[in-house]
C-alpha cells in the first residue's frame, strides 16, 4: 500500500509540474489579449461611447465568448481529437484524411481545408509578433509620454533581437517561460481584482442578458464590436496544438484553475475602471496599474509578448517541418538547437521569412489597434476551418446520433461564421494583410502539392513494373559488379527511372539492389519495429520502404540499419545511392495551368538538397538527371 501511495504522489507532482510548464507555451498568446483587446473593442472604427450599458454589455460578451469559444469548444470538444497524442492543424488534417481515405473527392477538399488552416496559422504568426510586443511597448505612451517617438524603433529592436536568437535555439531561455507567465497572469489578476473592489457592480457582466440588450441596442455596432472583441480567444488554438508537448488533462487544468480566472478578472477589472473613469479608454490596461507600478508592468508585458511571440514562431518552425515530412512544402533546411530534445528546432527560411513580415507590419501600421483588424479575420478564419475539419469526428467522440452530432456542429460552425462575418468590414483596416498572407501560403502549399502529384504521375507514366525488370535481367542478364545500390523514389510502384537511366548509359549493375521509398504515415509517430518494410523479387533485388510519422525526422542510413534482422545485409559506408533530379520543363499537357508549373519547378529547384535531407553521406551518392515534361 505505501509504494502505491508513493506512487500516486509522484504521478500527482509530475501533473502539477506539467501544468506549470505549459503556461510559458501554451498560453502566451491569449494571455497576452488583455493588452489591447478591449481598447480596440471602445476605439478605432466602432465609435462606442463608453456608458455603463455598453461597458457591461461588451465585458459579458468577452466573458461568454471565453465560455463558448475556449472552455466548451476547444478545451472540451476539440481537444478531444487527438492523433495518439498530437494535436494542431497537420493531425487534425491527417486524422479527417484517414476516415475518408476511400472517397478520393473528398480527401481532396478535406485536404484543401486543411491546408487553407494552416496558411491561416502562418498568418497569425506573422501578425502576433508585431501586434503583442507593440501593445507592450505602447505602455511607454504612459509611463514615459516624452519617450512615445521610441515605440516604432524600440518593437523594431526587440523583433530583430528575437528573430536573430533564432538559430541559437530557446533552450537557455525556455526554463524562464513558464515563470514570467504565471507572474504576469498572477500580477494582472491582482491589479483587476483591485480594480473590482472599487467597483463591484462590473460582476454584473456575467449575466448574458447584457449582451443580448447590447447586441438589441447597438445593432450593426454590435458586429463591429463583436469583431474586436474576438481578439480576447487569440490563441485558443494553441490549447490542441501543444497537447503532444504536454497533455490533455496538463492544459485543461492550468486553463481552468488558473489562466481564465486571471484573464476574466482583468478583463472585469477593466471594465470597472472604464465605468469609473471613461477617458481611461485610451489604454485600460495599463491604467489598471498604480503610478509607481506602470514601468515594472510595462517590463513584465514586454517579456510577457516576448514569450508569446516565441511560442509562435516556434509553432511555425514545428508545423513547417510537418508540412515538408508529409509532403505539402519542398525540403527545407531544418536545424536542431538542442541535443536533448527533438522538437527544438530552427527552419532558417521560415525564420527570416517571418522576421521580414512582422518588420513590415510594424513599420506600415505603426500601431498596435490598427493591427487589431488583420488579426481578427486569421483567428475567425482558423477557428471555421478546425470545426469544418472536425465536423467528420464528432460522432466518434461522443457516440451519439447523426443528428446530435449535426446540430453540435451547426451550433459551433454559426458561432465561428458570425465572428468570421463580424470581421470582414475590418478587410479594408488591415484585413487585407491576413488574407493576403494566408493567399501566398496556401497558393505555396498547394501548388507544391499538386505539382508533386502531376511530376509523379508524369514519372509513373515511363516507369517499368520492377517484376518486369527482374524478368529482362533474367533473358538479357547484364555483368554485375560487387557492392550495394540503393535507388531512392518516391514512386511505391515500379523501377525507378534513375535504375533505368543508370543500366543504359553504364550498361552495369550492382551484386544487390534495393529499390528505396521513404513514406509519411498519416500519424505522428511510427514505432522502430514497423519501420522497414522489405519485398524480395529474387536474384538479390529488394523494395524496401521505410515508414516514419509526420512529427519524426528521417534519417535513411539509421533506418537502414534494421534491414540486417531481417534478413537483408548491407554496409552502408560502402554503399552506392543514387538520387535522381529531375530536370522539369512546363507544358500545355492536361495538369496545372503553365505559370504554377513555372512556380512549382522553381520551388523545386531552390529546395534543401536529397543528400543532407535524408542524412546520407555525400561520398556515397550519385546522382543521373532526368528530363521530364510536366
Amino acid at each position: 500500500m505505501l509504494t502505491i501511495k508513493r506512487g500516486s504522489e509522484r504521478s500527482k507532482r509530475l501533473q502539477w509540474g506539467l501544468v506549470l510548464s505549459c503556461m510559458g507555451v501554451v498560453f502566451g498568446d491569449i494571455a497576452t489579449s488583455p493588452l489591447y483587446a478591449l481598447r480596440v473593442a471602445f476605439g478605432g472604427r466602432s465609435g462606442l461611447s463608453v456608458t455603463p450599458d455598453h461597458v457591461l454589455g461588451v465585458l459579458s460578451m468577452v466573458f461568454w465568448l471565453l465560455i463558448v469559444v475556449v472552455c466548451l469548444k476547444y478545451a472540451l470538444l476539440i481537444m478531444r481529437l487527438d492523433n495518439k497524442g498530437e494535436g494542431g492543424i497537420m493531425a487534425l488534417l491527417s486524422l479527417v484524411q484517414r476516415t475518408v481515405a476511400d472517397r478520393p473527392k473528398l480527401r481532396q477538399l478535406v485536404l484543401s481545408i486543411g491546408l487553407l488552416g494552416a496558411a491561416l496559422f502562418f498568418g497569425d504568426a506573422v501578425i502576433t509578433p508585431a501586434i503583442s510586443v507593440m501593445s507592450a511597448v505602447e505602455g511607454l505612451k504612459l509611463a514615459a509620454p516624452s519617450l512615445k517617438e521610441l515605440i516604432l524603433p524600440i518593437t523594431l529592436v526587440i523583433l530583430v533581437i528575437l528573430f536573430l536568437i533564432q538559430r541559437r535555439g530557446t533552450a537557455f531561455i525556455a526554463g524562464l517561460f513558464s515563470p514570467v507567465m504565471v507572474l504576469w497572469l498572477l500580477v494582472i489578476a491582482v491589479i483587476g481584482a483591485n480594480s473590482i473592489a472599487k467597483t463591484p457592480v462590473i460582476l454584473e457582466a456575467i449575466n448574458p442578458i447584457h449582451a443580448l440588450h447590447f447586441m438589441l441596442e447597438a445593432k450593426m455596432k454590435f458586429f463591429i464590436v463583436l469583431g474586436a472583441v474576438v481578439l480576447v480567444v487569440t490563441g485558443a488554438e494553441a490549447l490542441y496544438a501543444d497537447i503532444g508537448h504536454f497533455g490533455i488533462q496538463p492544459i485543461r487544468v492550468a486553463w481552468v484553475t488558473f489562466v481564465f480566472p486571471a484573464l476574466v478578472i482583468n478583463y472585469l477589472g477593466q471594465g470597472a475602471l472604464l465605468l469609473r473613469d471613461p477617458a481611461a479608454v485610451s489604454n485600460p490596461f495599463y491604467l489598471l496599474a498604480p503610478s509607481w507600478g506602470l514601468l515594472p508592468l510595462l517590463c513584465l508585458a514586454t517579456f510577457a509578448t516576448i514569450i508569446a511571440s516565441q511560442a509562435v514562431i516556434s509553432g511555425a518552425f514545428s508545423l513547417s517541418a510537418q508540412a515538408v515530412r508529409m509532403r505539402y512544402l519542398p525540403r527545407l533546411s531544418v536545424r536542431h538547437t538542442s541535443d536533448g530534445r527533438a522538437g527544438q528546432i530552427y527552419v532558417p527560411a521560415v525564420n527570416w521569412t517571418l522576421g521580414f513580415g512582422t518588420a513590415a507590419l510594424v513599420i506600415g501600421f505603426g500601431a498596435s489597434s490598427k493591427l487589431a483588424g488583420a488579426y481578427g479575420l486569421a483567428v475567425t478564419g482558423t477557428m471555421v476551418v478546425t470545426t469544418l475539419l472536425a465536423f467528420g469526428l464528432l460522432r466518434r467522440i461522443w457516440r451519439t446520433t447523426r443528428w446530435v452530432t449535426g446540430l453540435l456542429f451547426l451550433m459551433f460552425l454559426l458561432m465561428d461564421l458570425v465572428l468570421l462575418l463580424a470581421n470582414i468590414p475590418r478587410i479594408q483596416q488591415g484585413g487585407w494583410v491576413s488574407l493576403a498572407i494566408a493567399g501566398a501560403v496556401y497558393l505555396i502549399l498547394s501548388t507544391w502539392t499538386l505539382g508533386r502529384e502531376l511530376l509523379l504521375r508524369r514519372l509513373n507514366e515511363k516507369a517499368v513494373p520492377l517484376e518486369e525488370l527482374v524478368l529482362r535481367f533474367e533473358s538479357n542478364p547484364l555483368p554485375r559488379v560487387p557492392g550495394t545500390a540503393v535507388y531512392l523514389t518516391a514512386s511505391r510502384f515500379g523501377a525507378p527511372l534513375s535504375l533505368l537511366q543508370n543500366m543504359k548509359v553504364n550498361k552495369i549493375l550492382h551484386q544487390q539492389i534495393i529499390v528505396l521509398t521513404v513514406v509519411t504515415r498519416d500519424e505522428p509517430w511510427i514505432p522502430l519495429e514497423d519501420r522497414v518494410k522489405i519485398r524480395s523479387f529474387g536474384d538479390q533485388i529488394y523494395r524496401v520502404r521505410i515508414y516514419y510519422g509526420y512529427n519524426q525526422e528521417p534519417d535513411i542510413p539509421d533506418a537502414m540499419m534494421q534491414l540486417k534482422p531481417q534478413g537483408l545485409e548491407m554496409d552502408v559506408a560502402t554503399t552506392t545511392f543514387f538520387l535522381s533530379r529531375e530536370h522539369m520543363i512546363a507544358s500545355s499537357r492536361e495538369g496545372m495551368s503553365t505559370w504554377r508549373e513555372r512556380f512549382f519547378i522553381r520551388m523545386a529547384m531552390n529546395a534543401e538538397n536529397a543528400m543532407r535531407f535524408w542524412r546520407i553521406p555525400a561520398d556515397r551518392v550519385v546522382e543521373l538527371g532526368l528530363m521530364v515534361e510536366l
